[in-house]
């Protein structure tokens, strides 16, 4: 075997010291979940910065033809016994008080130290060099070697630098009212205690405006707690915009609203505010709760969050296949609960899972940003048992280690990153809407998977409305794709109203003591709502040639392999604040819906007549302008949009009304000539745009998220070669872009002349209406934008709650407050 200092001087030009901007892979393998804390280590290749475990290092020595990496490995110190530590031994849990997950002062924080370890590895004999080995070898080689190490130690990992961007609840901005704030010299002046509202004299949840020291109640929460509305209702009539909540003023601050901003904010000259009134801050102490510690305390209230995470009972863990834990990231729950349902589908295990080893094998030189390959990279680590391991204690000095009731897991990083590259809310830590991140990946496969079987084949399906004039009795079908059901919730039909009111009529009363009843919706109910006619009361019927009512029906025209049931909880209120309907669902094991099938024109039915453009006119031939709609034109402009904008949306929709009129204009409001005159086929006057060139860097970012380049080219030209507009703009004309083809590496084929004749119709399966629950997934919290989920799914017919890293055997799962359901197509 050659010197080691040889063999480094032999791969000395391939060894690079990190730069600004150099993405280094040194916590996670680009193509399994190894890390350094992992049995072998992780291998960082001293070229690319991409990291690798044990498994898969020499598949990317022999790809890539690299020769040395920096090894890595990391082991957990051990844990020093605190002296506020219980008599069981561990430190008494830190009650939250931040608004976040996976920060200083959020949920379940635990901080772990490990000691780390580097050397050198040579490839393919595998040759160890150490820091201390460096010290002996030629200047030349110690220092490059060294610096390098140097680099990629000292480096910020890309998981790290995701991290950074932790959201936290209780980040607040300087108000804009702060510095100016006008203060009415009405001789007020504010006792240290015993406020009431001036209105209802609630005595709790009080708010003293700070331009004329008015003190009112707060908003009323969703469950019926809070205030009465006063101090919003005051800022409506008066304008007045800052308030401070009494109760939370210390020396250090105290929570200040802005209404006008619709924020908690920070002010800035707030002692100044006070002492206007008589309020010193320096004296004051803190007898209210702020209002993070407040949504920490919905959030964590009995009922939602400890009947849905079974909290009552002693759970029992489970591990194996297909039992693998989640680490959340940092309100990434919403991610966790979707994708491991995704990988119970049959599609998605066999087109990622039982492939991964192709994929792998034909994964690019980056594998980090390519879709396929991270997709089966969480897949397999889901299923394969691999990290479906208790996490262990630190333990004492020796080593002695005792398994925690939650997994070590994965932590899907890389994917996380991926997938919501470029999105405006998927790419931040914040908390998103499951549904919402459901469709956006189903969107990602359905581009990604042009060529190939298609996974999400196994939700799509067909829906048939049937619109019928009621002055005509002719009838119009049309059919679109879609993949989710949304069922609306009837509160007016809830089977305890009775009860209702009488908590709510106690609450009037002044009865804060009430416990709240959550409202008891059937499910048959639900999908009565689905199902019956709607009355659409402006309907411009072809038939008729103008406005009448008509009625629409909604069923399937075909039913998919697997049901996705959307409970739609989310709603807004008169003040249009979202909230969340507390109901309770009784949603069934099997579900029938045979008599939901569309049936298409019935015998004797008469359609409403096609509506087209005006017909293309040669060239010597008089245009004459279509008769457009003007109400619906007026309708459009009186909204702010511009006259020739509306004109070509009522056009181009065939005066069908507002409804259809406003749909194009939302879908057509990036176009670049949006605000164009409109020019009819056969007129002169238009104008070819001109092709402006593009960033190649921006085309290349386009292109690594699964579009082709003429898909990207064309997004940049609509939106001036601006990055984040070409991306918003291509997710929402992704309609328009079908012509265009693209394989699954984003690799054109409209060079040949079959590419550009029109694609087929979408691929939908059909069967049976008749389906099984295998899996729902709950909502915990007040909003979408905050709280927390967590699934349930039937696994050999054992429920099992996956909890983030706590995968346990479900006793007894919530099925009636879930928000997503997930059912499969009953065997015959």
């Amino acid at each position: 075997m050659a010197d080691s200092s040889e063999v480094l001087m032999s791969v000395l030009s391939t060894i690079r010291v990190p730069k600004p901007g150099d993405r280094v892979h040194k916590d996670e393998c680009a193509l399994s979940f190894s890390s350094p804390e992992s049995d072998g280590g992780l291998f960082v290749c001293m070229n690319s910065f991409l990291g690798f475990g044990s498994k898969y290092v020499k598949v990317h020595h022999d790809r890539a033809g690299q020769r040395a990496y920096l090894h890595i490995t990391r082991t957990r110190k051990a844990k020093k016994e605190d002296d506020t530590s219980s008599g069981s031994g561990h430190p008494p849990k830190k009650k939250p008080t931040r608004l976040a997950i996976g920060i200083e002062g959020g949920f379940d924080v635990e901080q772990e130290h490990y000691e780390e370890d580097y050397k050198v590895v040579i490839f393919p004999d595998k040759q160890e060099v150490t820091s201390d080995d460096l010290e002996t070898m030629p200047d030349v080689v110690k220092e490059r070697v060294s610096l390098s190490m140097a680099g990629i130690i000292a480096a910020d990992s890309v998981s790290h630098a995701l991290q950074v961007q932790q959201w936290d609840g209780e980040l607040r901005q300087e108000s804009r009212f702060a510095a100016e704030l006008k203060q009415l010299d009405n001789g007020i002046k504010i006792p240290p205690s015993g406020w009431r509202c001036e209105v209802c004299g609630l005595q709790e949840n009080l708010w003293m405006n700070l331009t004329d020291g008015k003190v009112l109640c707060g908003r009323r929460y969703f469950d019926g707690s809070g205030g009465n509305n006063h101090a919003l209702q005051y800022f409506q009539e008066t304008g007045y915009p800052l308030a401070v909540k009494l109760g939370t003023i210390t020396p250090d601050g105290a929570d200040v609203y802005s209404y006008d901003e619709d924020d908690m904010v920070l002010d800035s000259k707030l002692p100044e505010h006070l002492s206007h009134f008589g309020i010193n801050m320096m004296n004051m102490e803190k007898t209210e709760r702020t209002m993070t510690e407040l949504e920490i305390a919905v959030n964590q209230r009995v009922g939602e969050w400890e009947v849905i995470q079974e909290s009552g009972t002693t759970l029992r863990p489970m591990y194996g296949k297909g039992l693998t834990g989640m680490q959340n990231l940092g309100n990434s729950c919403y991610l966790n609960s979707v994708m491991q349902v995704l990988f119970t589908v049959p599609d998605f295990v066999s087109k990622y899972v039982d492939n991964i080893e192709k994929i792998v094998g034909e994964a690019p030189s980056d594998p980090t940003l390519d879709f396929k390959t991270q997709v089966a990279k969480l897949g397999h680590g889901l299923l394969s048992g691999e990290y479906s391991q208790p996490a262990p204690d630190p333990g004492d000095e020796n080593g002695a280690a005792e398994p925690k009731d939650y997994q070590i897991g994965i932590a899907p990083r890389m994917f996380k990153a991926l997938v919501g590259r470029g999105h405006p809310e998927f790419s931040t830590n914040r908390q998103q809407d499951a549904q919402e991140f459901l469709l956006h990946f189903i969107n990602m496969v359905e581009r990604n998977c042009r060529s190939g079987p298609n996974p999400s084949e196994a939700f799509r399906f067909l829906v048939e409305e049937k619109i019928v004039c009621q002055q005509s009795q002719k009838a119009k079908y049309t059919q679109r794709v879609d993949y989710i059901i949304q069922l609306p919730v009837p509160m007016d039909q809830a089977i305890n109203t009775d009860e209702l009111q009488e908590v709510e009529r106690q609450r009037e009363n002044g009865d804060s003591t009430v416990n709240n009843v959550r409202a008891q919706i059937p499910f048959s109910v639900c999908l009565a709502a689905l199902s019956e006619p709607e009355l659409l009361t402006d309907f411009w019927s072809s038939a008729v040639q103008g406005k009448t009512t008509a009625t629409k029906t909604t069923r399937f025209a075909s039913f998919p392999d697997h049901l996705v049931i959307q409970i739609k909880k989310f709603t807004f209120g008169l003040d249009w604040v979202p909230k969340k309907l507390d109901v309770s669902i009784d949603v069934p094991d099997t579900l029938d819906l045979s008599s939901l099938r569309a049936s298409g024109q019935q015998p004797g039915e008469e359609l409403l007549p096609e509506v087209a453009p005006t017909s293309l006119m040669t060239p010597d031939v008089e245009v004459k302008a279509p008769v457009l709609d003007d109400s619906t034109v007026l309708q459009l402009c009186d909204m702010g949009f511009p006259l020739e904008a509306c004109r070509k949306a009522v056009y181009y929709t065939g005066n069908t009304g507002i409804d259809s009129a406003m749909n194009w204009v939302m879908g057509h409001m990036d176009d670049p000539d949006f605000s164009a005159p409109l020019v009819l086929p056969g007129c002169s006057g238009g104008t070819t745009p001109t092709m402006e060139s593009v960033s190649e860097e921006h085309l290349a970012t386009i292109v690594s998220m699964g579009f082709s380049r003429e898909q990207a080219t064309k997004a940049l030209r609509a939106t001036s070669n601006t990055l984040e507009r070409a991306v918003d703009w291509i997710f929402s004309h992704l309609d328009d872009l079908e012509s265009m083809e693209v394989s699954e590496g984003g690799r054109s084929a409209t060079e040949s002349e079959a590419a550009r004749e029109p694609p087929p119709g979408p691929c939908v399966r059909d069967g049976p209406g008749k389906y099984e629950l295998f899996a729902f997934i709950s909502h915990m919290g007040t909003s979408t934008m905050c709280g927390h989920y967590v699934c349930h799914i039937k696994k050999d017919q054992q429920w099992v709650i996956f909890n983030d890293q706590k995968v346990c055997a479900s006793e007894k799962p919530p099925k009636d407050l879930g928000y997503l359901y997930f059912y499969r197509r009953a065997a015959e």
